[in-house]
């Protein structure tokens, strides 16, 4: 048995991150982060690595630990030392750290060793671009005047995640003379990584990219695992492509000017972690809710950090959701026909996502596959966070299931779900269920 240990200086304040013993087998790819910090002359004593999981789709997948370890810069006379942990996205040759810490962006290093070419396109939005647009231009410059950036400012909202912006990221590329060496960098929320992201993906065929989430929600999960796209009309997400950015820069500063209605809805997110494979991470959640709601910077810290990690060890084994990587889906059914049904942006994500994941909960516990006590710490901490338990009342059960007819989950016709079985922190992948068991659940949610 090997025994992991998951731990990192930002934690300290409050309960340790645990410690897991489990049959693990890491993989042998070299570490991609701490050779390009060594080279740098960083020093990183551990990079995280993922272990071994199961991923068929009808079973139970267990929880996997992994650790991180603080990495420090050496001595600059003109700035005091940070310390940053870095988690790395195990992928062969694709691999890439991500960069979690205070002041970030006024570390052009760390965003110049990803840079490969000499020109750059910002991507981000009318609300970012005051706050943080001049910084992140400054650090791709600093010390380097040959590279030539370029920015394009997009509408702010899921309503712009469309194909229409899209082509405004494309104008100003081929504006700018943008070439084959070139990096775009998304600076804002899960919209502007998903959005460039997709850009990058399809602009010449594939350039460079860097994520530099702003949002609980994308430095969570949206800028990790290389998911891109835009949605349609008729659904969330439905075009895209999965391609991976060269690193994620998380800015832990940037969550002080975020809305409290935006930090409710990533924490989300974090709540789904714990749900589907970490249940010590949703105990450490359930004594910590009110600490990150308040925004203490080292409870936020950690709650980026062991998302990170669990997001990370899921898109190394599984990147292009064949089975495991689905599993981080949970609530997204239930929650992507209350965004399409009731109109993007109404509902932040994490809104739409905590009410599919107390609608996934009641119908895990009709099936008989989990006990009330879950369904009720589902239906507390979603409390806790300051997160819908419901859908919207304009929800309809027609309204549920033509939305959920056309979501990326289906296969041959059938609507496969994430759903809880066993003790907290396991899951299933599964079109065998009996429907009538979602009817009720539909019913019990819904007026008509």
């Amino acid at each position: 048995m090997a025994v992991v240990h998951a731990s990192s200086s930002i934690c300290s304040p409050f309960r340790s991150a645990p410690t897991v013993s489990r049959d693990l087998r890491t993989f042998s790819s070299p570490c991609i982060a701490a050779a390009t910090l060594l080279r740098r002359g960083l020093r990183c004593s551990s990079v995280c690595r993922p272990g071994k999981c199961f991923a068929s789709s009808d079973r139970i997948h267990p929880r996997i630990a992994a650790s991180s370890a603080p990495v420090m810069e050496p001595f600059r006379p003109e700035v005091a030392s940070r310390v940053f942990t870095s988690v790395e996205v195990d992928l062969g040759n694709r691999s890439y750290p991500i960069y979690i810490g205070s002041g970030l962006l006024d570390e052009p290093d760390l965003l110049q060793r990803h840079v490969a070419g000499k020109r750059v396109l910002v991507v981000t939005n009318s609300t970012i671009a005051p706050l943080y647009l001049d910084r992140v231009v400054e650090a791709l410059r600093h010390g380097n005047p040959e590279i030539y950036v370029e920015k394009v400012i997009l509408p702010d909202g899921e309503k712009y995640k469309n194909m229409e912006t899209l082509m405004k990221v494309f104008d100003k590329a081929i504006e700018s003379r943008m070439d084959r060496r070139c990096t775009f960098v998304a600076l804002g929320g899960g919209v502007i990584g998903d959005m460039c992201g997709f850009a990058a993906a399809a602009y010449v065929r594939g350039v460079n990219f860097i994520q530099i989430p702003t949002t609980l929600m994308a430095q969570v999960d949206s800028s990790v695992g290389g998911k891109t796209g835009i949605n349609h009309p008729l659904a969330k997400n439905m075009i895209g492509a999965f391609y991976q950015p060269q690193c994620v820069l998380v800015d832990t500063d940037t969550l002080k000017t975020l809305p409290d209605r935006e930090l409710a809805s990533g924490i989300a997110e974090v709540i789904k972690y714990g749900l589907i494979r970490d249940a010590k991470f949703f105990e450490w959640q359930e004594k910590n809710m009110q600490a990150m709601l308040a925004r203490d910077p080292n409870a936020l810290a950690y709650a980026i950090k062991r998302s990170c990690e669990n997001k990370a060890e899921v898109v190394s084994l599984d990147e292009k959701e064949s089975g495991l990587r689905a599993t981080l889906n949970l609530g997204h059914t239930f929650g992507h026909a209350i965004e399409a049904s009731f109109g993007y942006g109404k509902w932040l994500h994490g809104e739409a996502i905590a009410a599919g994941m107390v609608m996934v909960a009641d119908m895990s516990y009709r099936l008989g596959w989990v006990d009330s006590s879950i369904v009720e710490r589902v239906l507390n901490i979603i409390q806790k966070a300051n997160l819908p338990t419901a859908p919207p009342q304009m929800m309809t059960v027609e309204l549920f299931k033509s939305t959920m007819a056309v979501d990326k989950k289906v296969a041959d016709g059938l609507l496969r779900l994430i759903l809880l079985k066993g003790p907290l922190g396991s899951c299933v992948f599964t079109g065998e269920y009996d429907r009538k068991v979602l009817d009720d659940t539909l019913h019990s949610f819904c007026k008509s």
